[in-house]
């Protein structure tokens, strides 16, 4: 029997904007063994839709089932896999680092090179926003690692189509 590597996907639904809806699609995902790292749910321009943003681990024979059941469920409009998809994805984090007086130039250096916002500065931390891929994200918490990173707060990928067509919607 042959093991799967465990990968990570990024899911994007529309579903219906009603209570029980999130509680229906994570027990999907948690009866097939699939861990959710990120999710992110935001309205549509429809008041009675929404748009759900998944980043989950797990192998690709269970993804097609997970697909499967999820776009079976009636609050559930679509449900495709993004992952290696030509879309925008993005997330938007803030890092609370530590950064005394003697240090707060070379922290700013580094937040200008990944052109990150200033939302809070003290005596002795300063609150960096950066928004953009994934990968730009590590490399800038890497980089403000060794300055002590106080808090850290991710939002988890949301994404969109490029283009006309829209997302997650047939």
């Amino acid at each position: 029997m042959e093991i799967q590597a465990q990968q990570s996907h990024t899911i994007s639904l529309y579903v219906a904007n009603k209570p029980g809806v999130l509680n229906r699609i994570a027990l999907v995902f948690s009866r097939r063994g699939y861990n959710i790292d990120s999710l992110v749910v935001s309205p549509s321009t429809d008041p009675d839709f929404s748009y759900m943003n998944i980043v989950a681990s797990g192998d690709r024979a269970t993804l097609g089932q997970i697909l499967g059941q999820l776009n079976k469920l009636v609050d559930v409009v679509s449900a495709r896999d993004y992952s290696s998809a030509d879309v925008i994805k993005r997330e938007i984090a803030l890092f609370k680092v530590n950064c005394p007086v003697e240090k707060r130039s070379e922290v700013l250096q580094i937040a200008q090179a990944f052109r990150a916002v200033t939302e809070d500065l003290t005596p002795t931390t300063l609150t960096l926003m950066i928004t953009g891929k994934s990968e730009k994200i590590n490399t800038f918490m890497e980089m403000l690692r060794p300055y002590g990173i106080l808090e850290l707060v991710r939002t988890g990928k949301i994404l969109i189509t490029r283009g006309a067509h829209k997302t997650s919607q047939d």
